[in-house]
């Protein structure tokens, strides 16, 4: 059975690269462009791993990372964090947030791949 990944992304361009690369890959790929969708979509989903982009319209991607490691259905999930934004400090803030991966824009597919399954093939801790 195909790994889950949920990829909330509202840039389309973004999220249809993200998409297309898993897919080929053989992921299970479900598609969020409004991150205030994102969490309700990772419960119907069950992903084996979320990637947020932090740069969302009208939400945070570092607020919805601590909300879903608050939730009790959401919290064993990892998180791939994906910013345009990559200011001094920012990777320490997001992990502290609880992402378990970062990686900035412009992402090239070899690290994003290394990263994806380094922690979608990760036991469940």
């Amino acid at each position: 059975m195909a790994k889950r990944i949920l990829v909330v992304e509202d840039n389309d361009l973004n999220r249809r690269l993200f998409c297309d690369v898993l897919v080929s890959q053989g992921y299970a790929v479900e598609p969020v462009a409004d991150g205030h969708q994102a969490l309700a979509r990772a419960r119907e989903f069950v992903p084996n791993l979320i990637i947020m982009d932090i740069q969302l319209q009208g939400i945070s991607g570092l607020e919805l990372i601590e909300q879903a490691k608050s939730d009790v259905t959401l919290r064993g999930i990892p998180m791939l964090a994906v910013t345009a934004y990559a200011g001094k400090g920012d990777e320490e803030r997001i992990r502290t947030a609880g992402a378990e991966g970062y990686l900035a824009k412009p992402v090239s597919i070899g690290p994003f791949m290394t990263a994806v399954r380094a922690l979608v093939e990760k036991p469940p801790a």
